[in-house]
């Protein structure tokens, strides 16, 4: 009888600390992680206890591989790191950020170009997140031709019938033969003057788009492809660059002659250097030893972020740098100086029960078996190893516990790991960040924060410092999701070390959108309303938040108006809701109107190149499933002074006061003046005519 006692018992807490562990595990695989520090021995645990010291400098160290022995010796301590299962294929998050324009605060993106008595004086451009750093997007103007690359359009009606959503005459369910399938094209379209709207021509490739000075570049997949389109009417592609196969595109900015190109590789065991990159017309360009860097402490890696320069007129490879990282979460942003990207940082599952047991439990635990793991946490061997070793101590001490003990260590156990989590969650969640300088890819520092950035609007660089907003406790934990997860502002010096931080906003719940503005930070937070938030930067080194406001609904995208006025476009019951902010007094922000609209997404939400502002006439577009919409905020009023009922709205933009509204195969001109028609083009039946 005692030893069936003996053994429900070892077996419920060891089902108990293996839930734990596996927990922990989650915490590895889904959301980010701790960095490591295999400096904590057990007569300090307790200090170590504590929430994130924001006040620690940063300890966080890189380094390039010297040669492919060492590269494969540290791959493989990531292989024993993350088990069978290191080299999984995860989502990142590689995006764009808000608005560009004329000041800081990006407002009026206007192109102002000389094209001759009969040529246009203002041109909207793609709207970017630093001035004068340009984007890819689908639709491109020089002021007289628009670029626009149009996506195919196809659904599964029947297993292995393909039906295209064309108007085509086919029978519903018929496949047609590959090369009688409707295919998307980028168009040339010329749109100056507006009453010579008409197709001039088209390529085959199709995807984002960079232009400049007559060198039109198009991101098709693994392919990049240069067109020469000086003559609209016959575009000469000038230099093709083809990704290697284990590589993939994710982003891309054009400052200067430069493209500053972002690819990731999957670490697996063919990860090798020299690393082969990409090709352009025909020439190999790879990435030597010296050129790959990694953390020093072995990181859950699963994924190398490349960095390559190209010269946008001949493709020719400038620079090249890679840096190992986790993809998940991932985010890339650029400034005028340097590109960063944010990486998990991996939790040490040994360090973290470790210290656990040590400072909540080990009045729980015989002091035997603290002292063997002490013992353990002075071993320079891996933390899996560390944990085969810790279950091994555990299960000696189980067995000799009868089930009435069990049961107390078992209410004990959870109670105390769930204060835990919550007491460290800032150490259970961490985002390392490389600061990569423009100028030759170097390597500047590297950093850490807690939480996770949501995208790239959540970074900025501004005078030196980079300012950055995470979420803490995000996402589930194996046994349960953190009871109070919180949102905070990081301010980094130029070696990424804290400098000053705002931490705890909207507890409980996300954050959904963020916009940093010279020495103001806007940040909306959401769970069941929407803080929108305040921030004063102009102290580095004391940021504080100054101003709230709750309403309903959320924000996910925030543009500036003026300097005291801020759009916020997002969701409220369903159904697309803009707020107009009034941010005068940084004390108490202010909602002065809001408008429902009777749809329930718009692009807008997830990409900011589909917004469009134009300041001259005090209105804004957007696209949506029904159409398009055009909105006035003059007077600090938003009404809807224009909508274009078409299918497949995309963008617009405009040229003098004619804005052009552009769907997947139909062009609207309306003039600003009155909102009235001016000309349209069907894209399709001009293609047909090419």
């Amino acid at each position: 009888m005692s030893k069936e006692k003996n053994n429900f018992g070892f077996m419920v807490i060891s089902m108990m600390v293996l839930i734990v562990v596996a927990a922990i595990s989650l915490v590895f695989i889904l959301s980010a992680s701790l960095i490591r520090d295999q400096s904590i021995n057990y007569d300090i645990l307790a200090r170590l206890a504590n929430p994130f010291n924001l006040s620690s400098p940063n300890t966080t160290a890189i380094a390039a591989f010297q040669s492919p022995e060492e590269l494969q010796t540290y791959l493989s301590e990531i292989k024993e790191m993350n088990g069978y299962n290191s080299f999984a294929r995860n989502e990142i998050m590689l995006d764009a950020a808000p608005a560009a324009g004329t000041d800081e605060w990006g407002i009026d993106s206007v192109k102002n170009i000389q094209l001759g008595q009969v040529g246009p004086d203002r041109v909207s451009d793609t709207n970017v997140q630093v001035v004068g750093i340009d984007e890819p997007d689908i639709l491109k103007t020089d002021g007289k031709e628009i670029f626009f690359s149009g996506t195919a359009r196809y659904y599964y009606r029947e297993p292995g019938l393909i039906q295209p959503m064309m108007d085509i005459d086919i029978a519903p369910g018929v496949a047609l033969p590959p090369q009688e399938y409707p295919s998307a094209k980028t168009s040339l379209i010329k749109a100056w003057p507006p009453a010579e709207l008409g197709l001039d021509s088209q390529i085959l490739e199709t995807g984002d788009l960079l232009y400049k000075d007559d060198t039109l570049v198009v991101f098709a997949g693994n392919y990049i492809y240069a067109y020469d389109v000086s003559d609209e009417a016959n575009p000469q592609k000038t230099w093709t660059v083809t990704l290697e196969d284990r590589h993939n595109y994710r982003s891309a900015r054009l400052m200067g002659d430069k493209i500053y190109l972002v690819t990731t590789t999957y670490l697996g065991y063919d990860y090798t250097c020299p690393m082969p990159l990409l090709e352009i017309d025909g020439i190999t360009t790879s990435l030597d030893c010296g050129s790959i860097y990694h953390p020093k402490n072995p990181s859950a890696a699963d994924i190398s972020f490349n960095v390559v320069t190209l010269d946008i007129k001949s493709g020719q490879t400038l620079d090249k740098v890679a840096f190992l990282g986790s993809g998940y979460s991932s985010v890339t942003y650029m400034s005028e100086d340097n590109l960063f990207i944010t990486y998990d940082q991996p939790l040490d599952e040994f360090q973290f029960m470790y210290n656990f047991l040590a400072t909540k439990a080990n009045d729980l635990i015989p002091s035997e078996i603290m002292s063997q793991m002490s013992k353990l946490n002075s071993y320079d061997i891996s933390y899996r190893a560390k944990m085969v070793e810790m279950e091994t101590l555990m299960q000696k001490w189980l067995q000799s516990i009868d089930k009435d003990e069990e049961l107390r260590l078992e209410n004990e156990f959870e109670n105390r790991i769930a204060d835990y989590m919550n007491e460290n969650k800032r150490n259970l969640v961490k985002s390392g960040i490389v600061k990569i300088s423009l100028d030759n890819l170097d390597i500047k520092a590297n950093g850490v924060v807690p939480g996770t950035p949501l995208n790239q609007f959540s970074l900025d660089e501004y005078k030196g410092n980079l300012r950055i907003a995470t979420t803490i406790g995000r996402g589930w934990f194996g046994f349960g999701r953190i009871e109070e997860s919180a949102n905070d502002i990081y301010v980094l010096d130029k070696n990424l070390n804290v400098k000053g931080s705002i931490t705890d906003l909207g507890l409980t719940e996300e954050i959904y959108s963020a916009r940093f503005i010279g020495d103001r930070g806007y940040l909306v937070t959401f769970r069941r309303t929407d803080p929108f938030y305040i921030l004063d930067l102009s102290n580095a080194s004391k940021p504080m938040m100054t101003g709230e406001l709750k309403i309903p609904g959320y924000s996910s995208y925030l543009h500036p108006v003026t300097d005291d006025k801020v759009l916020g476009v997002g969701e409220e019951n369903g159904k697309v809701k803009i707020s107009y902010f009034d941010v005068s007094d940084a004390n108490s922000p202010k909602e002065i109107d809001k408008y429902s609209l009777d749809e329930y997404y718009s692009e807008v939400s997830s990409n900011h190149h589909a917004f469009l502002l134009d300041a001259k006439h005090q209105i804004f577009f957007i696209p949506a499933g029904q159409g398009g919409y055009i909105f006035s905020y003059e007077s600090n009023k938003l009404e809807l002074v224009r909508a274009v009922d078409m299918d497949a709205v995309k963008r617009a933009m405009y040229i003098n006061d004619y804005m052009y509204i552009v769907a997947e195969d139909y062009i609207v001109i309306l003039n600003e003046n009155d909102w009235e028609k001016v000309n349209e083009l069907d894209l399709q039946a001009a293609a047909a005519d090419l």
